[in-house]
């Protein structure tokens, strides 16, 4: 037996109030109405047998004379007794006979063709439905005759446990009433989520927060007190909706805040054909002289991924080794720039970390924003690269290096089990932030260690909101307490952190200013930077170069390069 189809959406209705068809009213004094549910055989049958309405133990049909009170527990959400009840006109409810009468205000009145008013329960009865094991019979004002019938199941025809179920509700919306607003492609008449009122909290129908530029951190304009970051519309607050208070989580949908969208400038390139690539650098490099021009089109325009099937093409084609071949033709800082792109990306932070510790003196500042701004899988690539190309072991040679806390966090880093999960747990955000104060600001000397396992083991959008109660808890930012509290390549390590949190695009655009401010050019720096994010959020660096500091990041460049060396990074930049 199945029922009939709904005309709304799938189903029969929610129970909710959003939904446009009521239940039927209620037997006078139950308190409620609507469809039972039951663990009972749906077929009626003779009194005590297997088949028919036994006595319920819930709620159950209207109430007959010895069958427990249990029935029709009061809801909240069914309409008043006065709604009508089903018509015999809705789509998909036409049924012989009148279908199911209109419902006069005060209950069930009794049905010349339905089921007889009975005090005592279900009798047979010629004119309803007889007692028969084998199926519903004719019967001239009820259920036509199925042309096979009914055959009978063991246990007859149990009814789902609790009713007809609601629409099932979407990840992460927990119950609640009016604090949501309609779901796209739900609608109250379907049956779904209920549209919230005009007042209630959180994003508007059919819009969601925008992504916000940068590399999983807020943005740049942050108000003080842990509010909501300037300009950012649809930052839902604990008691908006999609926030869930009683799990102390934030959901999936509003994370979105916390991973904004990445830009490269250099994508790949189509139609791409390494072999013809291939041939082309081999005419910049053969007979008197180098196209360098030649060499900058081909290397600025494709990805990494496709200059690494230009190496192997190279190779195949001609039986020699790309890099060493350009590496005998150019020089300087442009041959430096030329032989990072053709490396892969793992290799090549494999060397830089190599350069930053071998020889006398180490670049703390190399080692930490590599470090500090890769993602676990990135940082397990480079240890295996390290290891391929030097023959030793990463986390041995920084240790050997440096030395106390700053070198501790450094291997924590190189571990590369950071927390990638997306989800928000507010309650351990709000522990965290207590126990960073109480490990800095309350006490004599700061405990490290504390400050070492929360900002080196937890995910960017917990450590996001680890902040945020941190500044409410102590009413200035956590950069201003690691900056009271610790000093030197300390303090530079767990700023670096902190600030790839808030904002990735705003650190490596401020690591590009200080490569060209000044006397003088860090061109390892500028360089790095450069060819390490062209093909991740070079747009969002660009963008906040210029927000930051007021001039565009080419200008900078061409102000503070020359050459072949300027043009190729201007292509890079600029993107293809």
């Amino acid at each position: 037996m199945s029922y009939p189809p709904y005309s709304g959406g799938f189903g029969y209705p929610s129970s909710g109030a959003a939904s446009n068809l009521p239940y039927p009213p209620a037997v006078p004094g139950s308190g409620a109405g609507g469809y039972p549910s039951s663990t009972a055989p749906y077929p009626p049958g003779a009194a005590g047998s297997n088949f028919g309405y036994p006595y319920a133990s819930g709620p159950g049909y209207p109430p007959q004379s010895g069958v427990p009170s249990a029935a029709y527990p009061p809801q909240p959400a069914y309409p008043p007794h006065s709604a009508p009840g089903f018509s015999t006109s809705a789509a998909g409810f036409a049924l012989p006979g009148g279908g199911f009468p209109s419902q006069a205000p005060s209950g069930y009145p009794a049905a010349p063709t339905g089921y007889p008013a009975a005090p005592s329960g279900y009798p047979a009865a010629p004119s309803g439905y007889p007692a028969a094991p084998s199926g519903y019979p004719a019967a001239p004002s009820g259920y036509p005759a199925a042309p096979s019938g009914y055959p009978a199941a063991p246990g007859g025809y149990p009814a789902a446990p609790g009713g007809y179920p609601a629409m099932p509700a979407a990840p992460g919306y927990p119950s609640s009433t009016g604090a949501y607003s309609a779901h796209p492609g739900f609608s109250a008449s379907q049956g779904g989520y209920p549209a919230a009122p005009p007042s209630a909290a959180g994003y508007p129908v059919g819009q969601h927060p925008q992504p916000q530029a940068g590399y999983g951190g807020y943005p740049s304009a942050q108000q003080p007190g842990g509010a909501p970051p300037m300009g950012m519309s649809g930052y839902a607050q604990q008691q908006s909706a999609g926030y869930n208070t009683q799990s102390g989580t934030v959901p999936q949908q509003q994370q979105q805040m916390y991973r904004p969208k990445e830009q490269g400038t250099i994508k790949p390139y189509s139609p791409f054909n390494g072999q013809a690539d291939a041939e082309l650098l081999r005419k910049a490099m053969k007979g008197f002289g180098t196209d360098e021009k030649a060499i900058v089109d081909v290397l600025t325009r494709r990805t990494n991924a496709q200059r690494q099937k230009i190496v192997l093409d190279f190779k195949t084609m001609y039986g020699k080794d790309l890099i060493k071949e350009l590496k005998s033709e150019l020089s300087g800082r442009f041959e430096d720039i030329v032989l990072a792109l053709l490396l892969k990306s793992s290799d090549y932070d494999a060397m830089c970390l190599h350069k930053a510790i071998e020889g006398l003196g180490t670049d703390e500042g190399a080692l930490i924003e590599i470090l500090c701004t890769r993602s676990n899988k990135q940082i397990l690539d480079i240890k295996q690269a390290y290891k391929t190309l030097f023959r030793r072991d990463l986390e041995k040679d920084i240790l050997g290096d440096t030395s106390g806390h700053f070198g501790r966090l450094l291997v924590s880093m190189t571990v590369g089990n950071r927390d990638e999960n997306s989800n928000v747990d507010v309650a351990r955000a709000q522990a965290d932030a207590k126990a960073l104060h109480a490990a800095g600001e309350k006490k004599w000397g700061t405990d490290e260690s504390k400050f070492n396992s929360i900002l080196a083991a937890q995910s960017i959008a917990q450590l996001q909101r680890v902040f945020d109660e941190y500044q409410k808890l102590s009413g200035h930012t956590i950069e201003r307490a690691i900056s009271s509290e610790m000093s030197g390549d300390l303090k530079q390590g767990m700023t670096t952190i902190v600030k790839v949190v808030r904002n990735s695009a705003a650190y490596f655009a401020e690591q590009l200013y200080t490569s060209m401010k000044g006397l003088g050019t860090n061109d390892r720096q500028l360089v790095r930077v450069i060819v390490t994010r062209c093909e991740v959020d070079m747009v969002q660096i660009k963008q906040e170069f210029q927000r930051n500091y007021g001039k565009t990041l080419e200008s900078f460049i061409a102000d503070d390069t020359s050459g072949d060396y300027k043009k190729i990074l201007l292509a890079l930049v600029s993107g293809n």
